[in-house]
């Protein structure tokens, strides 16, 4: 069992509050789910770089990766994927062994799809498809990491309000799934450039949308909706030029497999 995860949801909840741990097995189910939602799971998109996009997407969990000079308005994660697995004994390759929070050495997108059978390329692909597990250890210990800072700040009643919805979301049938992925789509929702006319869109912007005191699979579908909520909120405010509203279809097709599995779970397990 991971038990940080327990110490850490302890920290944020009332003392009262009783948040369950997540086992391997479960823990792997969400990865699987995540590789689906970013990859359809097919390795060859564990390296890519989507049209429109400043940085290129990696890994299971599309972690991004900015190249030398930019403005980075989205937090990077990869290089600190890197550097996680360097400290748990994976050979990287040489090129990024020497320094594993380098920028990404391809400047634009172009530049990355014209290298995408090179020997650089090649061995980034592989290495990410043999650690698909230390990929999931990484997004856990993000989410556990980011956890603390959502109520930093705030004043006493929205703390109550973050960690009420947390919990309820945390101790529903595939509640951690729907906040684990959050987090690695979206955000935490704490980095003040993560923001479209000073209005944020990660997970701590979600919890203080949602209202109710139920757990279960309507506690998950009130956290899918207020994402919807949130998400939508961005599109609408985005910069014109990056045409977000193409992505909004896609965003809430992943928001309902949060509800889809919930409901599986629920069948399945009578939780």
């Amino acid at each position: 069992m991971v038990k940080p995860l327990l110490l850490a949801l302890l920290l944020l909840l009332p003392l009262s509050a009783q948040a369950r741990d997540i086992g391997e097995a479960e823990l792997q189910q969400i990865a699987g789910l995540v590789f689906q939602n970013e990859c359809a799971a097919k390795d060859s998109c564990l390296t890519s770089w989507n049209e429109g996009e400043a940085f290129a997407s990696l890994g299971i969990g599309h972690f991004i990766w900015y190249p030398a000079g930019s403005e980075k308005p989205f937090s990077e994660s990869f290089p600190a994927l890197l550097a996680f697995m360097a400290q748990r004994g994976v050979q990287l390759p040489g090129w990024l062994e020497a320094d594993p929070t380098r920028p990404n050495p391809w400047s634009d997108r172009q530049h990355f799809i014209a290298a995408s059978h090179s020997a650089s390329l090649s061995q980034l692909r592989q290495l990410l498809i043999e650690t698909k597990p230390l990929q999931t250890q990484f997004m856990l210990q993000r989410f556990e990491q980011a956890l603390p800072t959502l109520l930093a700040g705030l004043n006493s009643a929205q703390q109550k309000q973050i960690r009420q919805q947390f919990e309820r979301v945390a101790k529903s049938p595939m509640g951690m799934y729907a906040l684990i992925d959050y987090v690695n789509f979206k955000g935490e929702g704490s980095n003040p450039k993560e923001r479209y006319q000073n209005k944020g869109w990660g997970l701590l912007q979600v919890l203080e949308n949602m209202q109710g005191n139920d757990v279960g699979v309507s506690a998950v579908k009130s956290f899918s909706e207020s994402a919807d909520q949130m998400l939508t909120r961005r599109v609408e405010f985005s910069p014109p030029e990056r045409n977000e509203l193409r992505w909004l279809p896609g965003w809430r097709k992943r928001l309902a497999t949060y509800v889809r599995e919930s409901q599986k779970l629920l069948k399945q397990t009578g939780m």
